[in-house]
């Protein structure tokens, strides 16, 4: 569970940086693209208006000293359309990488474009008319389009390393942020182990006097309620250590290849008798060739609880399937039944929490159990590096499902 806890701070940590980054570096290079955009805008619109109204020298009149800087430095020509369709190139101010050919060139691109305005390659051109006169003008924006280019390079790049860096640092982070709650988690689980090992010889002698006692008057029924109390209370202490157990992430499982069939029928067997008995059906559901590699005491244990949690509570004359599956890399194992009381969706999720139950009066008089079976069955499933899900089906069904790794590394 605390490995479960620090992976979903650590995703949750690093999907909110990530999308914090990647929104910074999105806003900061889509400010600078406008930035450029407009600049550009206004330069090519200040070079077409001096070249409509021919008057060259009143390019620089009224503009900014930035402005002013900009048009100084800028590259561009105009190319004119003839009524004829012929294009003649005029006016290039600074542009000697192109020959009239190659202006030509892209002037006929802009024009089969269909656009009075936009990019020709690392050119921006808008188009004005006079009467039947086309002008097309063009500025290099080589300049500022290889500087947003950058821009956007260095930025993404710091994005990945902050990324990167902050990945370390969020794993490191992770660890002492949940230090705390497997501290308190470990000294629960030591509590309940203690506990249950000092109640084992108080309630081993009880249950011997009450034997001694049951000799001297076996049809007391105080004696045999008491020793029925205590029966339960050892059956509560042995499921209690086994949680504990199953809890404890530093217990090496043994692991071996297991053949589930034959497995899945011998524990569902006594179920089967029982089941039959309460005018139900257990139906077994599960491949032949099916194999998982696993410790076959816990996934037995799991079959057990998974089985005796069914038959409690379906119905009379439901049919209860208990399935495994393989599921590519998974294997799932669980059971669908009936309900012989309605149950929410919202109760599903608090299944496998310990002593939960789902009818609001907790008693269980009439179902027995003590509400861990499917808590300790969740935590096997765990110890083998799986997981647990319960859920309704469209038909009210209930389903409960543990997947397990196929193997091990």
């Amino acid at each position: 569970m605390i490995q479960q806890v620090r992976k979903r701070f650590f995703r949750i940590a690093m999907l909110a940086l990530t999308a914090a980054m990647l929104l910074v570096t999105a806003a900061a290079n889509l400010a600078n693209w406008i930035n450029v955009r407009l600049e550009l805008e206004e330069t090519i619109q200040s070079i077409a208006a001096a070249d409509h109204s021919g008057d060259h020298r009143g390019l620089f009149r009224g503009r900014s000293r930035h402005m002013k800087g900009v048009l100084s430095e800028a590259r561009f020509f105009t190319v004119t359309v003839e009524e004829d369709g012929t294009l003649c190139v005029s006016n290039p101010h600074g542009e000697q990488e192109l020959e009239a050919a190659d202006m030509e060139f892209l002037a006929q691109k802009a024009l089969n474009s269909g656009r009075a305005e936009g990019f020709v390659e690392e050119y921006l051109f808008t188009t004005t008319t006079d009467g039947d006169e086309v002008r097309l003008v063009f500025l290099n924006s080589e300049t500022r389009l290889n500087g947003v280019f950058r821009l956007l390079a260095f930025s993404v790049g710091a994005c990945g390393l902050g990324i990167a860096l902050a990945w370390v640092f969020t794993a490191k982070a992770s660890r002492r942020a949940v230090r705390p709650i497997e501290e308190n988690m470990r000294r629960q689980k030591r509590f309940i182990t203690d506990a249950s090992h000092e109640l084992k010889t108080p309630l081993t002698v009880i249950s011997a006097n009450m034997d001694v006692l049951d000799m001297d008057e076996p049809d007391n029924p105080w004696v045999q309620s008491t020793k029925k109390q205590v029966s339960q209370m050892n059956r509560l202490v042995e499921a209690l250590v086994y949680l504990s157990r199953m809890e404890e992430a530093d217990t090496p499982l043994s692991l071996e290849k297991v053949a589930l069939k034959p497995l899945m029928e011998e524990v569902s067997e006594p179920f089967s008798v029982l089941s039959e008995l309460n005018g139900q059906r257990l139906c077994l559901s599960v491949p032949e060739e099916l194999v998982l590699d696993c410790n076959p005491e816990s996934v037995s244990r799991l079959l057990h609880i998974l089985c005796d949690n069914a038959v409690k509570y379906a119905p009379e004359e439901d049919e209860i399937l208990l399935f495994a599956e393989n599921s590519g890399k998974t294997v799932t194992i669980g059971t669908e039944n009936a309900l012989t009381e309605p149950l929410a969706d919202e109760d599903c999720s608090h299944l496998f929490d310990r002593f939960y139950r789902a009818d609001p009066s907790r008693s269980k008089e009439k179902r027995g159990g003590f509400g861990i079976g499917l808590a300790t069955a969740a935590s096997i499933a765990e110890r083998h590096g799986g997981s647990s899900e319960a859920a309704l089906t469209p038909e009210g069904r209930l389903r409960i499902c543990f997947h397990f790794p196929r193997k091990h590394n």
